[in-house]
């Protein structure tokens, strides 16, 4: 007999049947869910726990941490061969290490102070891996040691910031840097750009200075100055400026005008016939008879031959010698060159001590005052107090900026000029 089953009884079983489903679905979406999130976390959790790990030391590009790094500097008398047998090198090694570095770098040329650097195997710390020695800040040479000897020089990166400085002088130029911890390079350089229009032995208390220059920075650290690119310097009240501009493939300073800073002395002080005596150590003296140095050069000419002074500059010494230069005249024209004339017959109207003179300018007539033999002009030039020979002497180019080239060294300079006046 079949059981009939009333029609909402059916229905109750379908709804329960569907309930049981969508339980059992939602128990396996809870287990999914449950298990990605737990795989989630799991993940984060490892991140949290994870060590990073340090960036490694490096020196010279090579891992430090591979090595005992033992330091040292070049003592006085110590060569390339003393240091390396200090750390157990053999003679035979040391000689090879020297053949294959010639071609790289000369080995005789190491410098007292310099450092340099041992890198020693940590398993055997008596075997040297590499030995590297500084030339200067930025490039060293580096000998791999090994079974065969390699020999390499490299470089440390280099960073190089354009940088302004500006003061005043209240007892030196080197002072005023100094006080703003600059370099005292600067000062050198200054002297140097300005040698033909300043006297930096003279320089006052109230003068005023302001530059564009480059630094130089290796990891951080100065390692030096470079190039002045643009320079103001008040001297007793007036102005003078230097601006690094190239022209002809030749760096050089201008002034706000484009005229060049350097200024060309004269290639002899006279009209000669001929040249009777050059610059010697060992010359026969035509009146003494013996032979001693001759700093100068003679320049034959009759008496009277107008003498005139090689460029502008303040004559710092006039006199007489009776057994010497007899009527002589000395000429500073800047804080590097002097020049000085001797045995004149007489000088020139209103020359005296003080006297400011100009390139060009009569100063005295040829004579043989003094110790000579016949008339002539002994004329002598002295590089920071140094006699050398006036025929050798380099007359710097003097040249303006050229037509062509005005345009883009007006747009230097008055970019440079803003910089300059800040």
């Amino acid at each position: 007999m079949k059981l009939d089953i009333p029609q909402k009884y059916k229905f109750i079983k379908t709804i329960l049947i569907w309930l049981v489903v969508f339980i059992v679905l939602l128990q396996v979406a809870y287990f999914l869910i449950e298990t990605v999130e737990t795989k989630r976390l799991e993940k984060e959790v490892k991140k949290q726990v994870e060590v990073v790990k340090p960036e490694p030391v490096m020196l010279f590009d090579i891992n430090v941490d591979s090595y005992n790094v033992v330091r040292g500097e070049v003592r006085s008398g110590q060569n390339l061969s003393d240091i390396l047998t200090s750390k157990g090198i053999s003679m035979t090694k040391v000689d090879e290490i020297s053949k294959k570095s010639v071609l790289v770098f000369d080995s005789r040329k190491m410098k007292v102070n310099n450092p340099y650097y041992f890198f020693m195997n940590k398993k055997d710390p008596s075997k040297v891996e590499y030995f590297i020695y500084e030339i200067n800040p930025v490039d060293y040479v580096v000998y791999q040691m090994g079974d065969t000897i390699q020999v390499h020089k490299d470089k440390k990166p280099m960073e190089t910031l354009t940088k302004t400085a500006s003061g005043e002088i209240t007892s030196s130029l080197w002072n005023a840097m100094a006080e703003q911890a600059l370099s005292p390079n600067l000062a050198m350089d200054l002297s140097e750009i300005f040698q033909w229009s300043i006297d930096f032995f003279g320089i006052k208390k109230g003068d005023q200075f302001s530059l564009v220059y480059e630094e130089n920075f290796v990891y951080g650290k100065s390692i030096g100055t470079g190039r002045i690119f643009a320079a103001r310097f008040v001297h007793a009240g007036e102005e003078f400026y230097a601006f690094r501009f190239t022209q002809n493939n030749e760096d050089s300073y201008f002034d706000d005008k484009g005229k060049s800073l350097k200024t060309a002395f004269l290639k002899a002080p006279l009209k000669f016939s001929r040249i009777s005596s050059f610059f010697s150590n060992s010359r026969f003296h035509p009146v003494l008879k013996i032979f001693r140095p001759h700093h100068g050069v003679d320049y034959a000419a009759p008496t009277g031959t107008p003498v005139v002074s090689i460029g502008d500059g303040t004559v710092v010494a006039k006199g007489y010698q009776p057994a010497g230069g007899g009527n002589f005249l000395k000429i500073k024209h800047n804080a590097t060159y002097t020049t000085s004339y001797m045995h004149l017959s007489r000088f020139g109207e209103g020359i005296s001590n003080g006297t400011r003179v100009h390139q060009g300018q009569l100063i005295g007539y040829v004579g043989m005052t003094g110790l000579a033999s016949g008339p002539h002009l002994d004329f002598r030039v002295f590089l920071n107090g140094t006699p050398v020979d006036p025929l050798k002497i380099k007359s710097p180019p003097t040249e303006p900026i050229a037509a062509k080239l005005m345009k883009d060294f007006s747009l230097h300079r008055d970019s440079m000029m803003v910089k300059l006046k800040k």
